[in-house]
């Protein structure tokens, strides 16, 4: 164990019997992460609990009463904070009232109960995925925020169209059920939202941009497509 260029004192992992090299390196970036380390002291689910903590306090997206919807929701670190900051923390068990928000999350993996949140283990990729989680909403939403990762192939353009392709039918599905006003996050990586993509969203928000939070790693080409001020009605669900 030695320090690093910061001060901070820095782990190093033994390469060793089965584990991979690729293995000690993310185990090795796990232990020396800021983030990380913070996460588990104040009880977020992940170290991603922090994205969205600093996307919502430079452009605050989340208000009390609000209706949210988390795509790609396990372990929980985005539906933690967004419980919290709607009000649905507080209001679990006592129906929706004033200043109370709800929080409907869905993910493939299985996710541990959190006060506040209805959550589904749903594959958003199914046909029927959308009308579930619709009948979750019972409404509109206010926010729809998707922090899905495609699985990765190794081959950039193969990889490249999965992320598209997720952020486009996260796109869609929240074109049919926000709020007008409503606003739209998603992760895209460096790339940012394809262009065909990025036109669609401009005419449907009124303001679209790309963010990366502090909290993302320097060395990730992770970034997110922000839209607010979404400009249409609420179709019936």
């Amino acid at each position: 164990m030695a320090k690093d260029k910061t001060g901070r004192l820095h782990v190093t992992v033994r390469t060793g019997g089965k584990r991979k090299l690729s293995s000690k390196l993310w185990l090795e970036r796990q232990l020396n992460d800021h983030y990380v380390a913070k996460a588990k002291r104040e009880g977020y689910r992940s170290r991603a609990a922090y994205k969205l903590i600093e996307i919502d306090d430079k452009y605050h997206l989340l208000k009390p009463g609000m209706t949210v919807v988390d795509l790609g929701a396990a372990p929980g670190g985005w539906s933690q904070i967004a419980a919290r900051r709607v009000g649905a923390a507080e209001g679990k068990g006592k129906g929706q009232g004033r200043g109370e928000g709800r929080v409907v999350a869905i993910d493939l993996l299985e996710m541990p109960e959190i006060p506040g949140v209805s959550f589904a283990q749903l594959d958003f990729h199914a046909a029927d995925a959308p009308e579930r989680l619709k009948a979750m909403l019972g409404g509109g939403a206010d926010l729809v925020m998707s922090d899905m990762a495609a699985n990765t192939t190794g081959h950039r353009k193969t990889d490249q169209l999965r992320i598209v392709g997720l952020v486009e039918i996260a796109a869609a599905f929240a074109s049919e059920v926000l709020n007008p006003g409503g606003a739209f996050l998603a992760k895209v990586f460096q790339s940012g939202a394809d262009a065909e993509l990025l036109a669609q969203l401009k005419r449907d928000y009124t303001a679209v941009r790309h963010v990366k939070p502090a909290a993302s790693r320097q060395d990730s080409s992770e970034r997110y497509v922000l839209a607010t001020g979404f400009r249409g009605a609420a179709k019936a669900l």
